[in-house]
């Protein structure tokens, strides 16, 4: 099976430099791609393949104005145009939103690498332009390295690549186990297992406290430095801005983290069926009591590593359909209960059964595997 793996890398000042050139060329040909896509369409013409807008690329590059373009990876300047192509197709066939170009000052720093050109030697990885560069762990050796991304994170730059493993052969049980995601809990299990919600423990509650002071902060210098109608942006605002950026980061890392502890502590638990639900978040982002909420706990990205969590231990993984009623059912008699509320916490059913709804939830997954 495929998986990603993903390292710090540890790049000389000289290294930096150029990592930072490769992801700004990136940006820019994602723009001018996009640029050109738009244009076009304006015009009413058929959608401009990659190919065609590649061609137009290399023939940019010989002009006097564009000649820097030639310092960067051909491969990187290329991928940026067939991404840009590819995010412009997932818009017309109603897969995602119209793509957005990106800024120099909130867009994430990424850049492609030639895949075939990439090595890795121990503690080391070859980029194509830029040399080897240092990593703080080994990469797994493989035959073949697929898709080689540099990024960075506001602290520190990673590199990801997808390596061809062999999937690890485990004696599984006979147990399903249904999982109920949620906001007061991130994840409530059939058989007992409860993962809190992180948000609400006191390492992010503190984090979360000092982001708004510095928020404010960062807020108050902008009013005093105010020119007419222009903001002035300062050494000092500079500054704090960075700090906010890094707590951004910390809580991100934090609750990332989190989700894959509990992954890993229900996968390694050698369950043979998973079943979750499959979540509308689009839709449950538009209350706006809940929004924020719902976008901290990061429910799609814990039902990403849930899945494939599962198919590298070769459980089967379900995901119930968004309409199920599984809150809303008895997990005894099976009757459906239409009129129960969010804050209605306790489940009680005309049967007798008094449980918690969210476990009340998972047990009704779990049940979902032996009817399918």
């Amino acid at each position: 099976m495929f998986l990603a793996k993903k390292v710090r890398i540890q790049p000389t000042p000289g290294q930096e430099q150029a990592l930072w050139r490769s992801a700004g060329a990136a940006r820019w040909v994602y723009n001018w791609t996009l640029a050109q896509q738009e244009d076009n369409y304006r015009r009413g013409r058929k959608f401009i393949s990659d190919g065609v807008l590649r061609k137009k690329l290399t023939r940019l590059k010989r002009t006097v104005e564009y000649v820097w373009l030639n310092k960067i990876s051909a491969q990187t300047t290329k991928q940026a145009v067939k991404d840009a192509c590819d995010a412009y197709k997932r818009m017309f066939n109603g897969q995602s939103r119209k793509p957005n170009y990106k800024s120099k000052k909130r867009s994430k720093p990424a850049f492609y690498s030639r895949y075939y050109r990439f090595r890795t030697n121990g503690c080391q990885i070859y980029l194509e332009k830029i040399g080897w560069i240092q990593t703080s762990e080994p990469i797994p050796v493989s035959d073949k390295y697929c898709n080689p991304r540099i990024s960075f994170d506001g602290k520190y730059w990673y590199v990801s690549v997808v390596i061809d493993m062999e999937q690890e052969q485990s004696e599984l049980t006979d147990i399903t186990i249904g999982i109920d995601v949620g906001i007061k809990e991130l994840a409530v299990c059939s058989n007992g297992m409860v993962f809190k919600n992180i948000n609400k423990s006191a390492a992010v509650r503190k984090r979360e406290k000092r982001l708004r002071r510095l928020q404010r902060k960062v807020s108050r210098k902008y009013e005093m430095n105010k020119e007419g109608n222009r903001f002035v942006k300062t050494c000092n605002i500079v500054k704090v801005e960075k700090s906010v950026r890094l707590l951004h980061r910390k809580l991100t890392n934090i609750r990332t983290n989190h989700i894959h502890q509990a992954t890993n502590a229900i996968a390694k638990t050698k369950p043979g069926t998973v079943v979750m639900e499959d979540l509308n978040v689009r839709g449950m982002m538009r209350n706006r009591h809940l929004s924020r909420a719902i976008a901290e706990q990061k429910l799609h990205e814990f039902i990403r590593q849930m899945k494939y969590k599962c198919e590298k231990f070769g459980a089967t993984f379900i995901q119930a359909d968004k309409w199920f009623p599984s809150s809303k059912m008895c997990s005894s008699c099976g009757k459906v209960k239409s009129n129960l509320k969010l804050s209605d916490r306790i489940y009680e059913c005309d049967c007798g059964l008094v449980i918690d709804r969210d476990m009340n939830a998972a047990i009704n997954l779990s049940k979902l595997a032996i009817c399918t």
